[in-house]
């Protein structure tokens, strides 16, 4: 039964598409099967894992409005080694299309049905908002990844984050936790950057994972070649930084403490903005 999480952030440019792309690598690299959902009609998501959005005859919108099978509809990231559930513009129209549809939010979660023995892992990329397309993600997903910036107004949308998946688990996924919160555009030597991590060490423990992503060129050309950074430059910093991540869930999956239900959500709701 695969396991399901959900990358958003409702801050746009905190490197959630290139989290989903080069972590659906490493994992891929450490042999577990792997499915990417792009669920940004932007499509960066496709395009980053080499799949032309523009050429895609099924994307994840014949999933969600014409309830076409995952199965039928995914393709192969190349030399990836996963698969990609791709999104176009076609995308936008969903949410529209949806608004009148009886257990809207849960078409993603129903479609996953079908094929969650085919995978170890599902990545969802989410848009930067919190729209019918991100509630479908957390209403799918067992965890939620966030990656943010350690700067000043980071805590700030973190909270507004929290209170959203504290009210998901309320009324759509009680099983919903948060999995962990990633750094990434990583500067140790900026002290501001020094400050957000200790405040973020304090609120989540060890929710805040210890790998963080640093600012890497190979990372931000990547995308332009169409190939996650382990294929492009296998050696760069960013290419060594999402192994890490990769290598830390997978421990923390096989680690025998409880994970976090709604409740210790809402504790860290209340922290933060307290």
């Amino acid at each position: 039964m695969a396991t399901i999480f959900a990358i958003t952030n409702q801050k746009g440019g905190v490197g959630k598409t290139t989290t989903s792309v080069n972590l659906a690598a490493s994992l891929a690299a450490t042999k577990r099967r792997v499915l990417l959902i792009d669920l940004d009609p932007q499509g960066n998501a496709t395009m980053g894992c080499g799949v032309d959005k523009n050429a895609a005859e099924h994307t994840v919108y014949d999933v969600l409005v014409a309830q076409r099978s995952i199965a039928d509809t995914r393709t192969v990231a190349p030399e990836s080694g996963f698969d990609v559930l791709p999104a176009n513009q076609d995308l936008t129209a969903a949410e529209v299309e949806l608004i009148n549809e009886i257990g809207r939010e849960f078409r993603l979660r129903e479609a996953l049905g079908d094929i969650a023995d085919d995978y170890d892992y599902v990545l969802i990329d989410c848009p930067p908002s919190l729209n019918m397309l991100t509630v479908n993600a957390l209403a799918a997903a067992d965890g939620v990844i966030i990656p943010m910036q350690c700067e000043y107004y980071a805590l700030e949308g973190l909270s507004a984050l929290l209170n959203t998946i504290s009210r998901v688990t309320q009324l759509i996924n009680p099983q919903l936790r948060i999995e962990g919160i990633l750094r990434t555009m990583f500067d140790g030597r900026n002290s501001l950057t020094n400050q957000v991590t200790d405040e973020l060490r304090h609120h989540f423990g060890d929710k805040l994972y210890s790998t963080v992503i640093p600012r890497n060129v190979r990372l931000a050309e990547a995308p332009s070649h169409g190939l996650p950074v382990l294929y492009y430059d296998k050696q760069s910093k960013g290419a060594l930084a999402y192994l890490a991540l990769a290598g830390e869930i997978l421990r923390r999956a096989t680690s025998t403490e409880a994970p976090a239900k709604g409740g210790q959500n809402e504790q860290q709701v209340e922290h933060i903005n307290g």
